[in-house]
């Protein structure tokens, strides 16, 4: 990360997003997307402007300053869609899709219309610079504490999630993949995999120790599991290629499919973990 670059992350944190210098007067969020290949967390400012007046998404763009390459934060978030969002009233998650086609055309105008120097920018350079929906993922209100209550608001990010990629798969043209569904299934992903990993390496072996009559319980969760990561495995293959490409004959049957497993895997999860993790508490 630059000096400069980080001088304005800290300015922007102590004065509650107010930044001097060359950003005086402009509004800018901290965007924190996961390194491609280092896997690390990268935040950079940026300013924005919204889609939709004052309650619409988010829109960045990935201007560069005009140069001919995309800026390093826009291939992570091809690579890793959930983001973090930063601005001078909070902070929350979102889902970054870049617009495509003539829905891309309109953006950047739009953006161009309220900030004259990104069609500036535009006109430096060869590569249609894009432009981001920052897309906030669903908010799962809080209910009770705990690990009980930190499980169920997972479980509850996971469906809400999984039924979203279920409506974009089930409106999608045979045979294609938009960015919008490529985006929101690779989140999902990568979110589903980690929740598994965390369970795996952590809760579980614990759980185990605690409680050796549902050694049973575990094996079998860990065969849902695998299931689970085959499905997931099948998806993100289907992915692979441009952004954009299209996604194979069988996407929507193969969301479908997952849906049913996970669905069943979490009600189980659910069934026999709640009571213990609550007692455990008690």
């Amino acid at each position: 990360m630059s000096s400069f670059n980080q001088a304005v992350i800290e300015e922007f944190r102590a004065n509650a997003g107010r930044v001097g210098g060359p950003f005086e007067g402009s509004e800018l969020i901290l965007l924190t997307t996961t390194g491609a290949r280092s896997g690390k967390p990268h935040t950079v400012p940026l300013g924005f402007v919204r889609e939709d007046g004052d309650g619409g998404p988010l829109l960045v763009v990935a201007s560069a300053g005009g140069a001919d390459r995309h800026p390093a934060w826009f291939h992570n978030l091809l690579a890793r869609p959930l983001v973090q969002v930063e601005t001078a009233a909070g902070e929350y998650e979102a889902v970054a899709v870049p617009a495509e086609g003539a829905r891309r055309d309109e953006l950047f105008a739009r953006v161009v219309d309220q900030e004259p120097g990104y069609g500036e920018y535009q006109e430096r350079t060869r590569r249609v610079i894009p432009v981001v929906a920052l897309q906030r993922t669903h908010e799962v209100p809080a209910g009770e504490g705990g690990v009980a209550g930190k499980l169920l608001e997972v479980h509850g990010w996971l469906r809400a999630q999984l039924a979203l990629l279920r409506e974009q798969a089930r409106g999608s043209a045979p045979g294609s993949l938009g960015m919008q569904l490529r985006q929101h299934c690779l989140a999902f992903c990568h979110s589903l995999e980690f929740h598994h990993r965390s369970e795996d390496a952590g809760l579980f072996p614990y759980l185990e120790q605690q409680h050796p009559h549902m050694r049973e319980f575990f094996r079998r969760i860990d065969a849902e599991h695998r299931v689970v990561a085959r499905l997931q495995e099948e998806l993100v293959h289907a992915l692979d290629g441009p952004p954009g490409a299209g996604a194979g004959t069988g996407f929507s049957e193969l969301v479908e499919r997952l849906s049913r497993e996970l669905e069943a895997h979490l009600d189980n999860e659910e069934e026999q973990l709640l009571p213990v993790l609550r007692a455990l508490e008690g």
